[in-house]
């Protein structure tokens, strides 16, 4: 009688089978018929429905444009579809959901098909799903205010200019500041209230960090001794350099000022793990020399000649930008006159990004 041999996974069997054992099964047996009927099981060859994804696409975009129409009366309706059939780019571009290209798409879309007869083809239209078309029709019946769009525009400029987001509140109740730039060699900070008067400003040689093998122990022994002459106040104003990495030549400046920014931050924010709350910001140097029109291009130029300014004004104006105290004054100027020969750039922009943190952030006003 022939037979077929079954092969069982079992224990270890030394031989070719390793781990497998062979037994014997006659070739009529129920088992062998299961088997090959199990193994062999022809596809079938019915053939399948299939439903085109460009239908399916279809069938859910008019079911959301007709969800679309029944969420605004037929006076809103026509309300928004007099804007979208008859407003120019300019003046789509007025709605904030509408800029860029979502006007361009949907004049095209209008001088292509014609006019919108209903919401549901707005649908149609490139980078408007339905959420987004619901998000623009609500922003056409309520149109942003002036005043809504200027705080918009400002609170995204804020969000630019100063890191970490912090609230407007907060800023708006300051009372003093310290900011605080550093160099490869030298660490000077400017303490202002908010009358824009200079309660403190020096300067702190810091000549030995960059030497070595930046030692984490000696960062913090230098930082630490600049940190207690450091008057307290509300916030603390780190300058932020935007330096690319991509130039390795670099990388020893980006690495020095990323330890020093880290250990500002470590040691000033002394109740950041009891209330959560930032008192050390970074402000961006480029953002503080266009307030200033120092720019030309993407590089910023001294603030030497501004600074100079400020003292002079103090002295001769009876209501100057900013304040140097009368008994301070004659100090500051000599401080000032003791580093026109050592390009301070530290100490000037140490004034300067305190002016422009309190007229950009806090009094939201330009001079």
């Amino acid at each position: 009688m022939s037979v077929h041999c079954l092969l069982v996974a079992g224990g270890s069997v030394p031989g070719i089978l390793g781990r497998w054992r062979c037994f014997p099964v006659p070739v009529g047996s129920s088992l062998v018929q299961g088997l090959h009927n199990s193994c062999c099981r022809k596809k079938s060859t019915a053939p399948k429905k299939v439903i085109p994804s460009v239908a399916l696409c279809d069938e859910n975009t008019k079911k959301s444009g007709n969800a679309l129409d029944k969420l605004f009366s037929s006076e809103q309706q026509a309300s928004i579809l007099q804007v979208l059939n008859t407003a120019s780019n300019k003046e789509l571009e007025a709605f904030r959901l509408l800029r860029g290209r979502k006007s361009i798409n949907i004049i095209e879309h209008r001088e292509k098909f014609g006019p919108f007869q209903n919401l549901e083809s707005l649908m149609n239209v490139p980078l408007f799903q339905y959420k987004t078309a619901i998000q623009v029709c609500n922003s056409i019946l309520c149109p942003e205010t002036e005043g809504e769009k200027r705080k918009f525009q400002d609170n995204r400029l804020l969000r630019k200019l100063i890191k970490p987001e912090i609230k407007r509140e907060r800023l708006k109740a300051v009372n003093s500041i310290v900011s605080i730039v550093f160099g490869t060699r030298r660490i000077a900070w400017a303490h202002l209230d908010r009358k824009l008067a200079v309660l403190d400003w020096q300067q702190s040689e810091c000549c030995q960090l960059m030497k070595g093998t930046y030692l984490s122990s000696v960062y913090l022994q230098e930082i630490s001794s600049v940190i207690s002459k450091m008057p307290n106040a509300d916030l603390y104003v780190l300058e932020k350099i935007g330096l690319s990495i991509q130039n390795s030549s670099r990388f020893p400046v980006l690495l020095h000022f990323h330890i020093m920014e880290a250990m500002l931050y470590a040691l000033l924010n002394k109740t950041f793990v009891q209330d959560g709350q930032h008192r050390v910001l970074s402000m961006n140097r480029n953002g503080v020399g266009k307030h200033f029109e120092l720019m030309i291009g993407d590089t910023r130029t001294s603030g030497k000649e501004l600074v100079k300014q400020f003292l002079s004004e103090s002295v001769l104006k009876e209501e100057p930008r900013v304040v140097f105290p009368s008994e301070k004054i004659v100090r500051y100027r000599q401080m000032f006159s003791s580093t026109e020969q050592q390009r301070a750039e530290e100490l000037y922009d140490s004034l300067l990004q305190a002016i422009a943190f309190y007229e950009l952030a806090v009094f939201d006003t330009e001079p």
